[in-house]
Parts: C-alpha cells; structure tokens; sequence
C-alpha cells in the first residue's frame, strides 16, 4: 500500500512539474546555450528541492489536513509572513493564468493564420477553461488525471519526432552572461510546492516516503526538461524567422517555431495538442487553487460569501491583463518564478530553516547558501523589471547564426 502510495505521488509531482513553464523553457533557456542551460537547471532544481523538504517537514509537524501556507507562515514568521505569503501567492497565480491564456492564444493563431485576431482567439481559447475549472471537483479530479497521461504520450512523441532534426552546431553556442536570465522561468518550471500538503497527507505525513516521492517526481522532471531543451536547442535556430531570438523577442511557446522548422504535420499536430493539454493541466489546477485561495480570503477577512464575486475575482484580472498585453507569455513566466515563487516558496521556507535551532550546521549552511542564491534571482528580477538592469542575449547584438 505504501509502495502504491509513493508512486501514485511521485506521479503527480512529475504531472504537475510538466506544466506550461516547459514550453518556454528552451526558448529562454536557448539563449543561454546548452552548456550553461543545464547548470542552471540543476541548480534551480536543487534550490526547489531544498524548499520544497522543508516545507514537507512543516506539513509533516503540522499533521492537518487543512494545512495552509499563509496560516503556517503567521505562526512561524508572524503577520507580516502570513501577508507577505499571501501576496506572493496571488502573484504567483494570477501571473500564471495570465501566462496561460496567453500563451495558448499565440498558439492557436499561429497555427491558424489568426494573428491579427489574437484577442478573439484569446477569449475562444479561455471561456471554455474558465468553464470547466467552475464545475464539479470529481469530474475535474478525473479530467485532470487524463490529461496527464495523454501530456506523457504526447511528450515522448515530440522527442522521437523531434530528435532527428537535431542540429549538433547548436550545441555550441554559449552565453554565460545571459545565464542569470534564464532562472526565473527554470524557478517556474521546477515549481510544484501548492501540492505539498496534499502529497504529505497522502503519505500519511511519512517524511522519507515523502522525500523519496518529491526526488524522483523532481528527477523524473529534470530529465524531461533537460531533453525538451537538447531537441528544442538542435532543433531552433539561434536566429532568423521563427528563431530562439525571435521567439523570445515575441513571447512565443516553443512548439510554435519547432513546428515551423520540422514542416512536419505530425509534429504540428502533436506539438498544438501537447501544448494546449500542458496549459489545459496547468491551467485547472491552478484556477481551482486561486478559487479557493479568493473564496478563503473573502470569506474569513471581508466575511463575504459570493459564487459570482469569486469567479469574477478569480478569471476577470488575469483575463484583462492577457487581452491588453498578449505578448507577455514568457515576460509572466519569468515575474511568476523571478519573484512570486523564490519568496512564497524560495525564501521563506528557508527563512524558516535558518531560525530553526534543531537543524545542523550542515543544512543551515546550505540554506544560507541557497538563501544568497534566491535573493539574488529575486533582486535580479526586480532589477529587470524596473529597468535598471538589462540581461540580454549576446547573439542579440551579433547575430550570429550556427
């Protein structure tokens, strides 16, 4: 039973961890070359690991099944934790359903020719998602499910379609300066932490069995990364029409110029499903979780209890922003990850670790390690999004194509 228990969550951790942040990865990442791609993966993986244990510890302690972040945040770092948390959280999810509709407009009009459409496609695309995330939770709970094994297939046939199209000349290029750049949407991609309490609960608030769940999950995702970003590297030019560097000037998913390149109707076909099933996957959880998050805070702040006013709350604000500003697919990304993620789950659980007096040198040493790290993404990012820092990809400047 226990055997089938960590399966079943190492499971949803990998179908979480596939989620809308793969489609962007090897166009931010790509800019960066593969070299430097790989470290940063890794040390953005290691960074979401050592959160996400310590946040296992938390739940485990707690031993509640209604276990929540801003609530375990006020009782160890006080009001201004449990705020700072739930701010966090909003951005975190308002951001990502922004990214969402966006994202899965510009795939939708570039595969049928409707760019100057974009925000009709934008709302055809985002009402029946809006829909199907205000219904039965059962029905969703199953969809869910489905979807996940149909990403898996689909994935793996993006791989072996896309693996003999590999260009071995793009593996050479290198940017080390840009690397920097490229953390905030890998933060994004590694970012499974919401589902937390309910992996513990379903462990039975087992620590090892929970550990082992939560490495594999994450392992699991860090090969699929790392390979969607070797084909997408070989696959995209460096730049040109439908280019690393013109995909990234335009906010694009990466299927979109993979699909362009391969000229393959197989590959397009896939690469659309793939990329609307991650979004539709993401998208459901995601919604369903700022529903509740709107619902808690209305209900036990403002003492409000309205279906409708949540609903509008929930869709309404992202909706508004993806319409006025279409092109900010991998600009959300990055601001969910670069930001709203390294604190909600970077730097506060780590914050936590440090004032914990029953941890070793050891780990305190390493979170102090990792503590510097996510704090210098979060400055970097905010840097960036003031505009007093530019990261940008040499190849921008040179443009030199392999």
């Amino acid at each position: 039973m226990q055997k089938t228990g960590l399966v079943a969550a190492t499971a949803l951790i990998t179908g979480n961890l596939v989620g809308a942040g793969i489609l962007g990865l090897p166009i931010n990442t790509g800019l960066a070359g593969l070299g430097p791609s790989m470290l940063a993966i890794l040390a953005g993986a290691g960074l979401m690991y050592l959160s996400a244990s310590i946040l296992g510890d938390e739940a485990a302690r707690n031993r509640s099944e209604t276990f929540d972040y801003p609530s375990m945040y006020e009782a160890l770092l006080g009001k201004t934790g449990k705020w700072i948390a739930m701010a966090a959280n909003l951005l975190i999810l308002y951001g990502l359903l922004t990214a969402y509709f966006t994202g899965g407009a510009k795939i939708l009009a570039s595969l049928f020719g409707m760019e100057s459409r974009l925000s009709l496609v934008m709302l055809l695309f985002s009402l029946p998602l809006i829909a199907l995330t205000s219904i039965n939770l059962s029905f969703l709970a199953r969809l869910n499910t489905l979807f996940i094994a149909v990403l898996a297939l689909l994935f793996a046939a993006l791989l072996a379609l896309g693996a003999g199209h590999v260009q071995v000349k793009n593996m050479a290029y290198m940017d080390w300066r840009y690397l920097p750049a490229t953390l905030p949407i890998i933060i994004t991609a590694f970012h499974f932490h919401n589902i937390i309490p309910t992996i513990s609960t379903s462990l039975a608030w087992d620590r090892t069995q929970y550990r082992k769940a939560v490495f594999w999950g994450m392992a699991l995702a860090f090969a699929m990364n790392g390979l969607w970003i070797l084909v997408g590297i070989g696959v995209i030019p460096l730049t040109g029409e439908n280019s690393l560097l013109s995909s990234w000037e335009t906010n694009m998913p990466a299927t979109v110029p993979m699909a362009f390149h391969l000229q393959s109707q197989t590959f397009t076909l896939c690469a659309l499903a793939f990329a609307l099933v991650a979004i539709s996957t993401s998208f459901l959880a995601n919604g369903l979780g700022l529903q509740n998050f709107i619902r808690d805070l209305l209900t036990n702040t403002f003492h409000i209890e309205s279906r409708s006013l949540v609903l509008a709350l929930t869709f309404l604000p992202p909706l508004a922003i993806a319409l006025v500003y279409p092109d900010i697919f991998l600009k959300a990304l990055d601001l969910v990850g670069g930001v709203g993620i390294v604190i909600l789950f970077g730097l506060l659980p780590l914050l936590i670790a440090l004032r914990d007096p029953n941890r070793s040198r050891v780990v305190r040493g390493i979170c102090v390690l990792a503590f510097s790290f996510a704090l210098a993404i979060l400055a970097m990012e905010i840097l960036q999004e003031a505009g007093l820092l530019r990261l940008r990809p040499w190849v921008e400047y040179y443009k030199i194509d392999f």
